[in-house]
């Protein structure tokens, strides 16, 4: 996968390449997903201008994918406000919207100084959050691809600010708030999320911003993706890389990775478990707990995958922060530009599409195939090789 795209730019632009042929494209699931990454109580007023829509204009032809590369273009709404601001060729030096003071925790001050820039613009257009739109689309075509294998992804809020969610969720539950038309924290708990809006609402009375926890759960991956023969092929590793990856993200933990660290083995490691009577699952081998959240050395052991990121504050704040001006060098408040308060649940539909990204990837190494006919014939041939172990 690949992006480009800047975030007052043009247009959004996402390449995906490897899908097999004959994978069941559907449109509406895809702009969902965009509608999803835009929502949620703490938005700013650029989600008030954009309406996020997918224009594929390669590697899907007549509902289905073809084999080739797939192209992926959204548009910028906004883009008719900066037009001449930001014009491809020189324009008009006077209509440029120059980032004078660098704002703390953002990629200004280091990108200005990595490029040699004399404002932070450029580093902004590109290091934006606005750029997680693409890997949302492209992921949502990972997440068809599993989807034709009888593999979910989905997301939940577990905290934002101080205020955390005090029990597991259950599969149906995070689902089911993936699935609803009105998304404030996407919290599985009412009388949490409401609590989690009063934390938000008391940082846009004070200029503030807050950050949270969200949690990815991949469901139906059966044991064996993944690898501990190299060090860069653990599913645990590439699934970190990619969710760290996504913007204000600053730590990653696998199952029950922080609290692990200040705890006995025997409460931590999951006893294993053989069932006659299995249900669907493709292993009788189980766990009545997942603490290790669904990967054992490097390698997918059958329960679910969870994957939590931790995010930052957004780093623009109304109440700006010191810094200082790029031309003079003097002491200044932060640029400040259009931003959000909260974003946690927008990072979770993010970080699902890099989880599903990740696991299609996995999942294409292991049973390959060229056609989407062959990747399921291969796979059913796995399941039915663990069932049978």
């Amino acid at each position: 996968m690949e992006t480009a795209g800047e975030s007052h730019g043009e247009a959004l632009i996402a390449l995906l390449s490897g899908v097999p042929a004959g994978i069941p494209v559907d449109l509406e699931f895809v702009n969902r997903e965009l509608w999803r990454r835009q929502q949620g109580f703490g938005r700013g007023g650029r989600m008030k201008i954009e309406t996020d829509k997918a224009h594929v204009l390669s590697g899907v032809r007549h509902g289905k994918t073809i084999g080739a590369p797939i192209a992926i273009e959204i548009a910028n709404r906004d883009w008719k406000n900066w037009e001449e601001k930001l014009p491809v060729d020189a324009g008009d030096a006077e209509k440029h919207q120059a980032v004078e003071s660098p704002r703390p925790g953002h990629a200004d001050l280091p990108g200005a100084l990595k490029y040699n820039f004399a404002d932070a613009r450029y580093v902004l257009e590109r290091a934006s959050a606005r750029e997680s739109t693409s890997r949302v689309a492209a992921g949502a075509f990972a997440k068809l691809l599993l989807r034709h294998l009888g593999i979910e992804v989905a997301s939940h809020v577990i905290r934002v600010g101080r205020v955390e969610l005090s029990r597991a969720a259950a599969w149906e539950e995070i689902v089911a708030v993936s699935r609803k038309d009105e998304v404030l924290l996407s919290c599985v708990d009412a009388e949490t999320e409401a609590r989690m809006r009063e934390e938000v609402a008391e940082c846009a009375r004070t200029g503030d911003t807050v950050g949270g926890v969200f949690e990815v759960v991949v469901h139906g991956l059966p044991a064996g993706v993944g690898t501990f023969a190299n060090w860069d092929e653990r599913l645990d590793g590439l699934l970190a890389w990619a969710v760290m990856s996504l913007q204000a993200v600053k730590a990653v933990e696998i199952g029950r990775g922080v609290t692990a660290a200040e705890s006995f083995g025997s409460a931590v490691h999951d006893a294993i478990h053989y069932a006659e009577d299995a249900g669907d699952r493709p292993t009788r081998f189980v766990r009545h707990q997942n603490n290790a959240g669904g990967i054992e050395g490097g390698i997918s052991n059958g329960e679910d995958v969870i994957v939590r990121g931790y995010l930052k504050p957004i780093s623009t704040l109304r109440k700006p922060l010191a810094s200082v001006r790029f031309d003079t060098r003097e002491a200044t408040a932060a640029s400040y530009e259009r931003s959000d308060i909260c974003v946690v649940p927008a990072a979770g539909v993010a970080a699902e599409a890099m989880v599903a990204f990740v696991i299609a990837q996995q999942v294409l190494a292991k049973f390959g195939g060229d056609s989407a006919l062959e990747l399921q014939r291969n796979y059913e041939g796995y399941l039915d090789q663990i069932r049978r172990f």
